[in-house]
């Protein structure tokens, strides 16, 4: 019985020499060549006031037609500490990538995609579009209907010390439809509205340096012509500054919820152009 053990055990220890030993491996066993999709990996960056779930339905759209999709998170905790959260990210994903945002994601990829060769396009979906010294105040302009007034709640952040560093903020539930979701189905809207996650008041004020993405890589602007966040005339501009080629839909600030198909279609334009 010990020798059958015994026996057991060494050929044991020799399947794992084997498998953790490339020569040997290749060796024992015929040489088998793996086809990586020609298809770039789609990542997909959500804004301020939400999470990964708003890109759902467009997740799902993707991957029916065959791409890889990495819905990455976004921290929301400022412009610069955002962007090199993402550009940390990236680097960890082999092969071209269509980089894709929606509202605040877009002043995050602006920069993380600048010195990543292997990001081949960016998509602004109802995004911002920054240059160098813009901010999410200036790019939003005086018609939007998020007055910071009456529509955001405000949480105070402490430090060690109990001093007040920054201030997370949320859209109010109540009007949150309103003004993110017009069109969109009320129950599916409040859901998002519950779930949502919260901006630092810094992040809506700082500034963004460095140069734009947009300068290097191909971009696509979709727009939202009923966007009440982001005005369709300050979207139209940054688009334009941008050389960005542009899709415009009659859909609310979160038209990849409400036009998912629309949104999804852009992307794969995108990604065939890459």
């Amino acid at each position: 019985m010990r020798a059958a053990i015994g026996g057991i055990f060494i050929a044991v220890l020799l399947g794992l020499a084997l498998a953790l030993n490339p020569l040997a491996s290749s060796a024992a066993t015929p040489h088998h060549t793996t086809h990586k999709s020609d298809k770039p990996t789609i990542v997909l960056v959500h804004g301020a006031w939400a999470d990964g779930s708003s890109w759902r339905s467009v997740t799902a759209k993707l991957q029916k037609s065959g791409y890889t999709v990495d819905v990455a998170a976004n921290p929301l905790r400022g412009v610069k500490s955002d962007t090199g959260y993402l550009k940390d990210r990236l680097s960890t994903i082999p092969g071209p990538i269509v980089l894709v945002a929606h509202s605040y994601g877009g002043m995050v990829i602006t920069g993380a995609a600048t010195g990543n060769s292997h990001v081949k396009a960016l998509v602004y979906i109802d995004a911002y579009v920054p240059d160098t010294g813009d901010n999410v105040v200036a790019l939003t302009g005086p018609n939007s209907s998020l007055d910071p007034a009456t529509t955001l709640d405000a949480v105070p952040l402490h430090d060690a010390t109990g001093a007040v560093y920054d201030v997370d903020l949320y859209v109010k539930q109540a009007v949150f439809p309103a003004i993110f979701a017009g069109g969109v189905r009320s129950s599916t809207a409040a859901v998002l509205a519950a779930g949502q996650r919260p901006l630092t008041l810094s992040a809506l004020s700082e500034k963004f340096t460095g140069a734009p993405a947009w300068e290097t890589i191909p971009s696509w602007d979709l727009i939202g012509t009923a966007d009440r966040v982001i005005p369709r005339a300050e979207q139209e501009k940054m688009a334009a500054r941008a050389g960005a080629q542009v899709v415009r839909v009659d859909a609310p600030h979160l038209s990849m919820v409400s036009d998912p198909g629309a949104v999804a279609s852009l992307i794969r334009t995108a990604a065939q152009h890459s």
